[in-house]
């Protein structure tokens, strides 16, 4: 199996160490190994994330002191968007706000073990799944480009290209290219491919990344768009 570093962050101490008891019985059942670290502030766990960016699984509280669990997930993301962020929270007020950091999912407390199990569950999968990568060929040049840092693939003439840390152009038909990628990714219309976990809005004529860039919406795809995003949470 697999071995994971998972953080903690809370600012109750009960709900740390129960959180990390759940944690380390889905480790021993499902045969993964585990690192967890406790963390009793955002500005805890920043500080100590400067220096080690290797924290796989964040459980985040979002009520806590100075900073909350959603303005630390904010700092996060600004250097790893493969990070599986989730949150616990007693509130359910905050869950439009998760949008904005690809959270993986939210938690209400008091925890219940089988829900946690579950996200861990798809966490691990999701983590898996980062790993793969997208070989493209163009102008005598392979590059390797990881399946998750894709935002969207769109088509002109012949040519594909895929938005990534950088723009690829290679000839490919978009149907191609689709068989390549996962259920991450949705098509929308003809021309256009989409990844949902890289979406931070969806309008009636737009939809925008979680990098600030964004394609046009075909007419009557928005409901579409809206559902693949639900079922892929």
């Amino acid at each position: 199996m697999s071995d994971y570093k998972i953080a903690i962050c809370d600012d109750t101490e009960v709900d740390r160490n129960y959180i990390k008891d759940i944690v380390s019985n889905w480790a021993r059942q499902s045969g993964h190994s585990v690192d967890i670290c406790l963390f009793s502030s955002a500005e805890e766990f920043l500080f100590e994330y400067e220096e080690d960016k290797s924290y796989q699984i964040l459980l985040l509280d979002i009520e806590m002191g100075k900073m909350d669990g959603v303005t630390m997930a904010k700092k996060i993301r600004k250097t790893s968007d493969s990070a599986q962020i989730v949150f616990i929270t007693g509130y359910s007020d905050y869950i439009a706000e998760g949008y904005e950091v690809a959270a993986l999912h939210y938690l209400m407390k008091p925890v219940k073990e089988d829900k946690l199990f579950e996200v861990l569950d798809r966490a691990a999968k999701k983590i898996s799944k980062d790993g793969k990568v997208l070989i493209l060929e163009s102008g005598g040049e392979i590059d390797m480009v990881p399946i998750y840092r894709i935002r969207y693939v769109d088509v002109r003439a012949n040519y594909i290209t895929v938005h990534a840390d950088k723009d690829i152009t290679v000839k490919k038909t978009l149907s191609e290219i689709e068989k390549e990628l996962d259920e991450r990714f949705f098509r929308v219309g003809r021309s256009c491919i989409v990844n949902l976990t890289c979406i931070s809005r969806v309008t009636k004529t737009d939809i925008y990344f979680n990098d600030g860039g964004s394609v046009q919406l075909p007419r009557g795809s928005y409901e579409k768009v809206n559902r693949a995003i639900i079922n892929n949470s």
